[in-house]
């Protein structure tokens, strides 16, 4: 028994070392499989990764290499493997926490759980221009965006033409997905529309003679020509009143979107004179479209304007974007004397 004692304590030995190595191997593979799903991964080079439609897993890997997202890539390439992320992948505009695993950054992108775009625009005066903007902003370019406003085909289903569309697109914060595609837009764009026309709003629109439409395309008037809010109700019973007499609005802002030439500050004959159904001051009536983009309280001075006899307004000769009203032209002739004195002070020519 005595020489049983030795080899049962070398057993117990070896017993204790291979269960040390299975639990130390254990723990190796434990923090293998740890650090690459679960270890701290992601940079802050860039805020968000930009997934465009139809991207492949290896244009994903491709941009997250390119832009150094992750401080390893082999790791979340293994791990993207094993989670399977390769056939799961989601366009979109997905944010980047600095210090995310790749597991969580995975579940992200395959989960297609990506952060809206907050876009906010305002008074765009061209069609060309908004849609400028929305390519500057999200996935799809301008031309794109530009093709559908300008389809008559499309717009008319909406009951629009291509001249008065730009009526819908009301100045305003919106929250939409990056990859939005244009026809998405155009949709959220007329269900915003059609909410902010109530059956009360169109019966105070039918109340001044006005279709929505109509109201909205002077309102783009009334945007132009007013620099401070408050004045808009009183600029907007003023083209009312020119409007139900049947007086040609005369509104230089018309003129100057007609001749497309926006750096003009002091409008000639020359210009009076062109020839398009946007110069009020050849055409009777409204123009057969807005002339910017018609802000939300524009369209309420129209709405509702304030009552008065005026007929006649000039910018204020102290410049300070007000404007003198008249409802006789001798008054208004003295107005406008005193303005172009003091644009002639400042050597304003045109």
């Amino acid at each position: 028994m005595s020489n049983q004692q030795p080899s049962s304590g070398r057993f117990k030995k070896f017993i204790f070392a291979l269960v040390g190595i299975i639990i130390l191997a254990l723990g190796g593979t434990g923090l293998f499989y740890y650090l690459r799903f679960f270890g701290p991964n992601v940079t802050d080079n860039k805020e968000y990764l930009y997934i465009r439609t139809g991207a492949t897993y290896q244009d994903v890997l491709d941009s997250i290499k390119t832009n150094e997202i992750v401080k390893d890539t082999t790791t979340f390439k293994w791990a993207a493997e094993n989670m399977k992320y390769t056939g799961r992948v989601k366009p979109g505009r997905y944010r980047l926490d600095a210090g995310m695993s790749n597991r969580a950054l995975i579940n992200r992108l395959a989960s297609g759980t990506q952060e809206p775009v907050k876009i906010k625009f305002t008074n765009f005066r061209l069609k060309e221009q908004f849609a400028a903007f929305l390519g500057k902003h999200m996935e799809p370019d301008s031309a794109a965006f530009y093709r559908l406003i300008d389809s008559a085909r499309y717009v008319e289903q909406f009951g629009f033409n291509t001249d008065n569309v730009y009526v819908m697109f009301m100045p305003d914060s919106y929250e939409m997905y990056w990859n939005t595609t244009p026809e998405k837009l155009f949709k959220r764009m007329h269900t915003h529309y059609t909410t902010f026309w109530t059956a009360e709003r169109k019966q105070k629109a039918e109340a001044q003679g006005l279709t929505p439409i109509q109201a909205s395309i002077l309102a783009s008037i009334v945007d132009s020509e007013a620099l401070f809010d408050d004045e808009m109700p009183t600029i907007a019973g003023l083209y009312l009143n020119r409007l139900h007499k049947g007086i040609l609005l005369q509104a230089d802002p018309t003129v100057i979107f007609a001749v497309h030439d926006f750096t003009i500050r002091r409008v000639l004959n020359k210009h009076l004179v062109y020839n398009s159904p946007y110069n009020t001051y050849i055409y009777k009536g409204l123009p057969p479209g807005p002339i910017m983009m018609p802000s939300v309280n524009a369209v309420k001075a129209v709405l509702d304007p304030v009552k008065s006899n005026y007929i006649f307004m000039v910018a204020k000769e102290d410049f300070s974007g007000r404007h003198n009203f008249a409802a006789n032209e001798a008054e208004h002739n003295i107005n406008a004397k005193k303005f172009r004195k003091a644009l002639d002070a400042r050597n304003i020519k045109k």
